[in-house]
């Protein structure tokens, strides 16, 4: 469904990455590369796109240091009788950077007369620091690995989801352990009339194709790695 583009992926103006899967870090049993290993000090922020300039954004923050993720996915069109596939922005207002905090400071901070391509997404559930402002958003590190699994797979049946498109049919934690969305951790939802598993983050509602139990393992405090 969805496609990633990492800090070193150069991304064309009109479909997105030329790959659309995160590379298999060396000896891990999941698809995360090792891009994204946890570093000290760093956090995954996330940053909305000025002026719908997401593009623009992207290709800027390619030119630093620190590591991108743009998420894409796949949408079934219809154009002259005919379906096709097409690659867009799965969020796009939103970019994610894992960075230090001066870091991702740096890439908001206005240069000269321009208004940067990108800002903090503030987290109004936590107090003001000492510029009156709200704290930047940060995803924790292992939900935002969860969403990189979900989100690194071309299955256009998974998407994005409100809350009130959710029936929770219970409140336990499973892990997927076959097919596309394997070692996805979240919570057993009816949607849509299917069986699907819904990976919750800070950010977002996401959710896989029709998972079968039988591709379900329970966790019941179990690690979810």
């Amino acid at each position: 469904m969805n496609a990633l583009i990492p800090r070193d992926e150069k991304a064309s103006p009109h479909a997105g990455p030329t790959s659309n899967v995160i590379p298999e870090a060396q000896g891990s049993h999941t698809r995360v590369s090792s891009d994204y290993v946890q570093k000290p000090h760093h956090h995954w922020f996330v940053l909305r796109v000025t002026c719908n300039r997401g593009l623009k954004a992207h290709n800027l923050l390619q030119a630093t240091d620190v590591q991108i993720l743009y998420p894409m996915h796949y949408v079934v069109k219809k154009e002259i009788g005919k379906k096709k596939r097409i690659l867009q922005p799965l969020l796009p207002k939103f970019l994610f950077v894992y960075a230090t905090r001066q870091e991702a400071d740096t890439l908001v901070k206005k240069q000269g007369d321009e208004t940067p391509a990108v800002k903090y997404h503030l987290d109004k559930t936590q107090a003001l620091e000492s510029n009156n402002k709200h704290p930047p958003h940060i995803v924790p590190y292992s939900a935002m690995i969860n969403f990189i699994k979900a989100t690194s797979t071309d299955n256009e049946h998974a998407r994005i989801v409100s809350a009130e498109q959710c029936h929770y049919k219970t409140v336990d934690r499973v892990r997927v352990t076959e097919r596309d969305f394997s070692r996805i951790v979240g919570r057993v939802a009816r949607i849509a009339g299917q069986q699907r598993v819904v990976e919750i983050s800070s950010l977002c509602l996401m959710v896989t194709s029709y998972i079968p139990i039988a591709f379900l393992e329970a966790l019941y405090g179990k690690a979810e790695k």
